[in-house]
């Protein structure tokens, strides 16, 4: 079984980007399931309800998300009734949304978990507090099981994968949009990285105009954000695994111009 997870879609460029090549991966790759992380897809901070519907109708089976998931109102209905699309868990208890999918695939069921970081981001809850509830959860369906921790703590990454190795099929990083180098099957059968990256415009600050991002940094001055437009990547992991036990075997980075 393998599971294509695309990196943090950033702006309209990413959307184009992604929309683009996904034929082409999921042609090389031929992946059982793709799991998308959207919540930077509308102008990088959040997801319009129009975005999800393009990238499932692109291949997407799962959206995931992060700390901008409720950022456009218009996206609550899609998290509220639409059971492929989700937020962090770990979000205020009366969010819309949930944080755990169940999807057919090809190799059976399959399932997708989204949490967050609580180093740095404003959970509700850690993600310690809620992972074994999740995990027991999906696994009453499903050996297959894929976490997109959205988290800014490297250390706060590694951790919960450890804590989880043997009982998942992956933990990928997501939110820095800084593709890590780290990839590896942990000694319990779970795949890991610290992140994904970016599916966006790399000639820029993790996809804003450099110039915003410096003149910031040197005056203090803030600024609307502009999604830059150049060098644009597609990034993201292949994870090849068991389906039987749900151990992954391999992970193998993907970043391709978009």
């Amino acid at each position: 079984m393998k599971a294509l997870m695309i990196a943090d879609v950033f702006a309209s460029v990413g959307m184009r980007a992604l929309i683009t090549r996904l034929p082409d991966l999921v042609a090389a790759h031929a992946p059982d399931l793709v799991v998308v992380n959207a919540e930077n897809a509308a102008d990088g901070t959040g997801t319009s309800a129009r975005q999800a519907g393009e990238l499932l109708q692109a291949g997407a089976h799962v959206l995931t998300g992060g700390n901008h998931s409720l950022k456009r109102s218009d996206f609550h209905a899609v998290l509220r009734d639409d059971p492929r699309v989700l937020r962090p868990a770990n979000l205020a208890a009366r969010a819309p949304g949930r944080g755990l999918a169940i999807v057919d695939t090809a190799a059976g069921p399959a399932a997708v978990i989204n949490v967050m970081g609580s180093v740095f981001l404003d959970a509700a809850r850690g993600p310690f507090e809620i992972i074994d509830d999740l995990i027991a959860e999906a696994r009453r369906a499903t050996a297959l099981i894929f976490i997109d921790l959205h988290a800014e703590a490297t250390s706060e990454k590694v951790a919960l994968a450890r804590y989880v190795d043997g009982q998942v099929t992956a933990v990928v990083g997501t939110h820095t949009h800084i593709q890590t180098a780290d990839q590896r099957v942990f000694s319990g059968g779970t795949a890991y990285i610290t992140d994904l990256g970016m599916t966006g415009p790399h000639d820029s600050v993790i996809g804003v105009k450099t110039s915003i991002i410096v003149d910031r940094f040197l005056t203090g001055a803030s600024a609307r954000f502009e999604p830059a437009d150049g060098e644009v990547l597609v990034q993201g992991v292949v994870i090849t695994c068991d389906p039987a036990t749900g151990r992954a075997t391999a992970i193998e980075r993907i970043s391709l111009p978009g």
